[in-house]
């Protein structure tokens, strides 16, 4: 009897390679990911990218090289891909698990850094110095990444990637301006869309606690101009978490979050539904109860629950997928709430990243909306929009996740044939 191993073994021989190596074990992808453990999205990419990677190349093994952990998102990972192997280290460190990183890299057959807008290029630099095909998947870079003094250099290696996936169109443009010629340069939107996690549990543990019912709340978030973790300042030139943030940026941030009471306050007063202020940041928990939960009316204020806990993305999942719209100024709780199944609407500030333009990008550009420019009304009547016709609203979450998808199955494809000509 063929076996499904040799089966496909067959096939990728006849396409010009294989996805096992000589010896018969599966050929290996590094993947650089898992950011950081206090942003859901920053957690979301994993699981995401590790999804889309099991859909389209079962047989491959995928070692993680893994920034930052913890214990529940490292069980959470386990539990769902229980064949993957998670890595910390670093490439000039002496340790035993800097030492177990190198050689895992030495051995795998393509190496990707996962979607972010990280512009670090030593990885880089490692792989084109072992001769070790790399890429990016779904990555956002400041016009800084191929300009200035370290641009030439910065070019020469993205020039070497065996492809690259931008996960927004303006990247793409720009680097296809600068004239970056790696042989694959396309749109493919952020990993963190192949999120399939759920912790139904806790989830509706938590609906129950809260008073959350199913598709009657919506949830909200506001990014403030603070720093990531009290005294550390942002030591990126475009300081998108300030340490000492301007009077404009004081300004920006009361502004903006009187726009999210506004739009909390039409929408308990036209529908009686509550509203969950949902971290997407462990940072914005506490001032998005001081800036919108604690000024808001009391009569408002009595269905709005400001979550005391900073959650997993698996327990945001379950709890995104039962919301009726999810509205965020930050993008990945939009992401999460798409691949759910949920509406979304991200109220954004582009200076926070060039990310926003994804969900035009994958169809959705009238729940785009400019945090500035738009008023709260707009927002609120987009909402409403929503609510007067949710099967279409879903429809259209439907439509976009359906190319979202074919985008998936399209770099898969790619990532599949460095994969069988090594």
């Amino acid at each position: 009897m063929t076996t499904r191993r040799s089966f496909l073994s067959a096939v990728t021989a006849a396409l010009g390679g294989s996805l096992f190596a000589a010896n018969g074990q599966p050929k290996k992808v590094l993947l650089m990911s898992a950011w950081d453990t206090v942003n859901i999205g920053d957690i979301g990419h994993t699981p995401g990218t590790l999804h889309i990677l099991e859909q389209h190349l079962p047989e491959v093994k995928v070692v993680v090289w893994a920034m930052k952990l913890d214990e529940r998102v490292l069980a959470m990972l386990k539990r769902r891909f229980p064949k993957a192997e998670f890595l910390q280290g670093n490439l000039t460190g002496k340790k035993p698990n800097d030492e177990a990183l190198r050689a895992a890299i030495a051995s795998c057959d393509v190496f990707i850094r996962n979607s972010g807008m990280g512009q670090d290029t030593s990885w880089m630099k490692h792989c084109r110095d072992l001769g070790k095909p790399y890429g990016v998947y779904g990555q956002s870079y400041f016009d800084t990444m191929v300009t200035g003094d370290k641009g030439a250099e910065n070019m020469a290696l993205l020039n070497t990637a065996a492809f690259i996936y931008t996960r927004e169109s303006r990247t793409l443009k720009m680097l296809q301006g600068a004239g970056v010629k790696t042989p694959v340069l396309e749109f493919a939107p952020d990993g963190c869309f192949g999120i399939d996690v759920r912790d139904e549990e806790r989830g509706l543990a938590t609906m129950k606690k809260l008073g959350l019912e199913d598709k009657k709340f919506i949830t909200v978030l506001l990014r403030t101009n603070t720093p990531k973790a009290p005294g550390v300042d942002d030591p990126r030139p475009q300081k998108l978490n300030p340490l000492h943030p301007t009077p404009q940026q004081v300004e920006d941030d009361q502004r903006r979050a009187a726009g999210f009471r506004e739009l909390i306050t039409k929408w308990v007063q036209a529908t009686g539904y509550k509203v969950l202020i949902a971290p997407e940041t462990f940072k914005e928990m506490e001032h998005n109860k001081r800036l919108i939960h604690d000024p808001l009316p009391k009569e408002i204020q009595k269905h709005v629950v400001n979550l005391e806990y900073f959650w997993n993305a698996d327990e945001a999942a379950s709890i995104f997928a039962r919301a009726h719209t999810v509205v965020c100024h930050e993008p990945h709780s939009p992401i999460i709430a798409l691949a759910n199944g949920t509406p979304i609407i991200h109220w954004f500030s582009e200076f926070h990243g060039l990310k926003c333009w994804m969900f035009e990008d994958i169809g959705l550009k009238d729940w785009l909306l400019e945090i500035d420019t738009i008023p709260a009304e707009t927002v609120f009547q987009t909402v409403m929009a929503i609510e007067k016709d949710y099967p279409a609203a879903q429809a259209k979450v439907k439509k976009a996740m359906d190319f979202v998808k074919e985008r998936q199955t399209s770099t898969m494809s790619v990532v599949g044939k460095v994969i069988q000509a090594r």
